[in-house]
């Protein structure tokens, strides 16, 4: 890393306000990093469409934000095509390796070993991007994928600024990083947190980029690379096998739908708890017109909803794949008034009242999210993930390549907690193959005139802000409100309600607690939300990026 003088700042500024056009098409893009953003519009100004624009906008994030995904991660893209009303979800979440067993994070006395899921070689499953990126850009883009990835190829050969945000994280991780000199070779300068502004550069990332380019999935699941990772994360205590790699697919899902006060919601399906969370809790919450409730009763109705829902994720959801999860059900209006009948309007219902066996289980916050759309209704919304900050922390020698710490998304035991205490069952125990689960929820909202694109990273609170987001957009509101809402969170376990400063007021906070709620500020905002819009009947782009990060949202016209 080198200091980078102010000159170089500004101009890089103006480098990424020139690229915001799209030949000729309307586009509207908001994600987590400016430099992210540019690459999608840079994709679509050589002719590309939404699809290829969001093959440049992941691998772009990959480079500037290591912190919250990359190649050595996985997520899920969700996809409308306007012209025939198809849509799919790509699933490209990790998998954990075929020698993962249920206690491979426990001591001999059958304890759950500190960290050891989070931190390192073993805590990495295998990465689902690069599969991702290569299937998203073969059957929907019009470019090749060479043209696609070649804005974040050229970010990490010539590098970029780092920003505050990038710093913050960075120090969050820096004694594990510290643990690997490959890792510490990038991230870190002379074994210490870089100044701000320094530039980053990763030729081994460049390289690794240009051979998925070149050569597709084999480019990072076989060959020369995939001996790299495979050689790296054993010698570090990993488990991995180039069987593990060479047998990776995404799976294309049909996404969960449903219909709130006349809005047609589209969401993630299992192997993420997303959509159907989201879609159960506003399931609950149709019986009652919000509208012309008080602020107070709507708050507690709202965190009432999340708490039925977040207890079903506890007990039904994982991977679909292994487990059978009655999605029917748990999206059916007669469930909803089954749970919606046990709410009280002046008191909230203790979740130790609430019935069925679980396991204390988390997800990391630090993800990332995008959102595209065009004015023909064209439209990718894309939850990415690495889990913690800068994942396990670890980098194979020669890759450039930051791997995830997703197996701690698994429940390595009955009862432990892991990273931020949520709540998970037997549905998601570690089997070797199987998918971790997830909240990412990617989210389509669709009206008589409008079209949202919206999403969030925030771990076990994504689903919370998406759903807050959906019931501004019922209200009528833009990308610009959903963005800035004040947050509040309700996940089952533990019995409490989280929220921001600002997002409940004083009277608020006693009358909550009057009703039985326990309550607890969060020390610091939360979420990334990155929204953009399409009015149907003006054909008007709206775009918008959470002031709590350091996104870039444009439209260009």
């Amino acid at each position: 890393m080198s200091n980078i003088p102010s000159l170089v700042i500004m101009l890089m500024t103006v480098f990424v306000s020139v690229q915001v056009s799209a030949k000729g098409q309307k586009v509207a893009i908001a994600s987590a990093h400016p430099l992210a953003t540019a690459a999608g519009f840079e994709v679509l100004n050589k002719g590309g469409n939404v699809f290829d624009a969001a093959v440049a906008v992941t691998a772009a994030l990959a480079v500037v934000e290591p912190s919250g995904s990359g190649l050595g991660g996985g997520g899920y893209w969700l996809l409308h095509r306007e012209k025939d009303s198809f849509e799919t979800l790509i699933d490209g979440r990790e998998k954990a390796p075929m020698a993962a067993h249920k206690n491979m994070y426990l001591d001999k006395e059958g304890k759950v070993v500190e960290n050891l899921s989070l931190d390192g070689a073993l805590s990495a499953a295998i990465p689902g991007m690069p599969a991702g990126l290569v299937h998203l850009s073969e059957k929907y883009g019009k470019l090749t994928l060479s043209e696609s990835l070649a804005p974040a190829i050229r970010y990490a050969q010539t590098g970029f600024a780092v920003g505050e945000r990038y710093l913050k994280l960075l120090k969050l991780r820096e004694a594990v990083i510290k643990k690997f000199p490959t890792s510490a070779s990038i991230f870190l300068q002379d074994g210490s947190l870089p100044k701000p502004y320094s530039i980053l550069r990763q030729p081994d990332l460049a390289r690794t980029l240009t051979r998925i380019a070149d050569s597709g999935r084999d480019g990072f699941y076989s060959g020369c690379l995939a001996d790299k990772l495979v050689e790296g994360v054993k010698n570090a205590g990993g488990i991995w096998t180039k069987e593990d790699l060479k047998s990776y697919q995404v799976i294309e899902r049909k996404p969960v739908t449903g219909i709130y006060k006349g809005i047609r919601i589209t969401s993630a399906a299992p192997s993420s708890s997303g959509g159907v969370v989201l879609i159960e809790a506003l399931n609950i919450l149709s019986g009652y017109d919000l509208k012309k409730t008080d602020e107070l009763t709507r708050k507690h109705l709202v965190t009432e909803a999340m708490r039925r829902a977040y207890h079903d994720r506890s007990l039904y959801l994982g991977d679909e794949d292994f487990i059978n999860i009655p999605v029917k059900r748990l999206l059916s209006d007669d469930y909803a008034a089954g749970l919606r009948s046990t709410i009280r309007l002046d008191k909230a219902l203790p979740s130790t009242q609430f019935s069925g066996e679980i396991e204390q289980q988390a997800e990391g916050i630090n993800t990332t999210h995008f959102s595209i759309i065009d004015d023909e209704g064209n439209r990718v919304a894309a939850t990415l993930s690495i889990n913690f900050p800068f994942g396990s922390g670890f980098v194979a020698a020669g890759t450039g390549v930051v791997l995830n710490d997703e197996m701690d998304d698994f429940d390595s035991l009955p009862g432990a907690m892991n990273g931020y205490g949520f709540v998970g069952g037997i549905a998601n125990s570690i089997e070797p193959g199987k998918r971790m689960l997830s909240s990412m929820a990617p989210t389509f909202l669709e009206n008589d005139t409008d079209v949202a694109v919206l999403g969030t990273p925030g771990g076990s609170r994504i689903i919370s802000m998406v759903l807050l987001a959906a019931l501004d957009f019922a209200k009528g509101n833009g990308p610009d409100s959903w963005v800035k809402l004040p947050r509040f969170h309700h996940q089952f376990m533990p019995d409490l309600i989280e929220y921001e400063s600002g997002a409940l007021s004083d009277y608020e906070i006693a009358s909550l607690k009057a009703m039985g709620h326990q309550l607890k500020q969060t020390p610091y905002p939360y979420g990334d939300m990155q929204a953009v819009l399409f009015n149907k009947k003006t054909k008007t782009l709206l775009a918008a990026s959470d002031n709590r990060g350091e996104g870039r949202a444009f439209v260009a016209e």
